[in-house]
């Protein structure tokens, strides 16, 4: 199997593409950033580049979609620069997509977002959508194209809406991902912001089963939308206890004004991957907090 991996040095797509490298298949990464790697092909261009994209889909049986060029935390400062970046590059895609002939695609949305305010908790995927900033809203109008171009063309997409992924080369500190900015506070003893009182409850998944999840939709690659997620929900301020309870003394805190596009709780239902995809979460937030703890306390 030729797989094109579309963000493929990232946090994510760094694990993704070592785990899919040791199964034996053929990967070509398509990134802006460069890394030194002689076990893959590489193209490095930016996801507007559609002649780039163009060449780096020939003789592709499957794309891994990961690449954002925005997060939650900063998408509303500039919605615009945020639909062109995703939601435009990514139906540019999948026309090349029907030009090439490729027809399968794995595309990483977002469980964090796209369903906005619980209605219910665990959510399904079947859950209302409606996401309070534009990063949720652009990865919900590029699930409803990929059904669309499912629908008239043919091309089969498995869509994963992880909840918050954390582990070992976690970057994008105090952007995004708050168990790796609260471990590195912790490494380095210095503060912590906390927007909010540290309330605010999250689904976090160890890379790990969050890569296992990506292998299996992959090589099965059903058609539809399945929530990615440990199903389990911890606090700001639990998560703060437990890595202080590791670490054996106290983080310096700072409590800020909460932020209006956090929903106070998010904890997926992930029963449906489980199911049609033979998946099971199986790290432990803390086995996963002191394997992270040891990745930060190495750097």
């Amino acid at each position: 199997m030729n797989v094109l991996i579309l963000g493929g040095t990232g946090f994510l797509g760094s694990h993704v593409t070592d785990a899919i490298v040791a199964k034996g298949y053929n990967v070509r990464i398509f990134d802006k950033s460069v890394v030194e790697r002689d076990d893959v092909e590489f193209i490095n261009a930016d996801f507007s580049d559609r002649m780039a994209l163009s060449e780096a889909l020939i003789g592709i049986d499957v794309v891994i979609h990961m690449i954002s060029t925005s997060v939650p935390s900063t998408s509303n400062h500039d919605p615009i620069s945020d639909i062109n970046g995703n939601l435009v590059n990514t139906i540019n895609l999948l026309e090349l997509m029907r030009q090439a002939d490729v027809s399968n695609l794995v595309y990483f949305s977002s469980g964090g977002t796209v369903y906005g305010v619980p209605d219910y908790s665990p959510m399904d995927e079947s859950h209302k959508k409606n996401p309070i900033c534009s990063y949720g809203i652009v990865k919900l109008a590029i699930e409803k194209y990929l059904y669309m171009y499912h629908s008239l063309y043919g091309i089969s997409s498995t869509i994963l809406r992880p909840s918050n992924p954390y582990g070992p080369g976690q970057k994008r500190m105090g952007v995004q991902g708050f168990i790796g900015t609260c471990l590195k506070a912790a490494v380095n003893n210095s503060k912590l912001t906390v927007w909010g009182d540290g309330s605010v409850i999250r689904d976090y998944i160890y890379v790990s089963d969050m890569v296992s999840a990506t292998i299996k939709a992959m090589e099965l690659l059903p058609q539809g939308i399945f929530n990615i997620s440990s199903g389990e929900g911890y606090s700001i301020n639990e998560i703060i206890l437990a890595v202080e309870t590791l670490i054996q003394r106290k983080i310096n805190v700072e409590y800020q004004q909460h932020r209006s596009f956090d929903v106070p709780e998010m904890i997926l239902d992930n029963s449906k991957a489980i199911k049609i995809l033979d998946w099971n979460p199986l790290v432990s937030l803390e086995i996963g907090l002191a394997q992270s703890l040891n990745f930060f306390e190495d750097q």
